[in-house]
């Protein structure tokens, strides 16, 4: 770690984000008060990170926002980390999420339980009947570009751009939280048509081990990441999303006490990037 008193962490977020049903900058501005108690913090928005990284001992990626809104700029702090040797949070070598939706089709084909996923219009054979299916953009967040179709069609022209997914009937959604590959909460959304009105929830042994299936199979030592997954009608639970770049964590839908814990292993878990 670098010597001085205490580390400094550019705290990396768009507070002026609008996401439905959320409130990012809330979520922000709670984790950087909390964090100063231990790392002196600047906050930056995404496009004026690689210009401001020099001097920080670490950046931490929170609520920044698709990527796909700034993807230029992205690629540049990505890059200009790396020329610097800046730590960050989380690290870059993420399988999720962080390097696009592609992990969906590789555990699709691997036979992980995952909602089964195509990228080329030549496997668009592999996907079971459904009534409808979901088109979506291999490099989309937060439901952009997300469209629903009759019948499973994808363009050639399209191929390794675009996914396509049947759309699940499932009882609700649910969500697993860890940090650096510790379990620290569950939420879930009991109402499908209301994605972001979570409660907590109590993970079955199994449920566990699921989410636990897909953060080993990730790559991240450190780091926050959300595992998002769906019940089906038959009570199977499938992968959704591994989010492994900036995941909203909800802090405002769980007690004081995880909320209390979760900020605890954060601070150090960011200590320990830093060593």
């Amino acid at each position: 770690m670098p010597a001085g008193p205490r580390p400094s962490v550019l705290f990396v977020t768009d507070l002026a984000y609008e996401a439905r049903g959320r409130r990012y900058c809330d979520e922000d501005i709670f984790l950087t008060s909390r964090l100063r108690e231990e790392f002196d913090v600047a906050l930056c928005h995404p496009r004026d990170a690689a210009a401001l990284l020099d001097g920080f001992d670490a950046a931490v990626v929170r609520n920044s926002g698709p990527v796909l809104h700034y993807q230029e700029a992205y690629e540049a702090f990505r890059a200009r980390a790396r020329e610097l040797g800046v730590h960050v949070y989380n690290p870059l070598h993420g399988r999720g999420d962080m390097a696009g939706k592609q992990y969906l089709v590789d555990l699709s084909r691997a036979g992980y339980p995952v909602i089964p996923t195509v990228d080329r219009a030549a496997d668009l054979g592999l996907l079971p009947a459904a009534a409808e299916y979901v088109v979506k953009p291999k490099l989309g967040a937060d439901s952009v570009g997300l469209r629903f179709i009759r019948e499973a069609a994808l363009p050639e022209s399209a191929d390794g751009t675009l996914l396509v997914q049947p759309r699940i009937d499932f009882r609700y959604e649910v969500s697993f939280y860890f940090i650096d590959r510790d379990f620290q909460y569950t939420l879930y959304a009991p109402h499908p048509e209301q994605r972001w009105v979570l409660e907590p929830y109590e993970p079955s042994a199994a449920d566990l081990e699921f989410a636990r299936s897909f953060v080993e199979w990730n790559s991240l030592d450190h780091g926050i990441q959300r595992v998002d997954a769906c019940r089906t009608a038959a009570g199977e639970l499938l992968l959704v999303e591994l989010e492994d770049l900036n995941p909203y964590l909800s802090l405002d839908r769980v007690a004081e006490s995880v909320r209390e814990a979760f900020v605890t292993r954060m601070k150090a878990s960011v200590r320990d990037l830093l060593t």
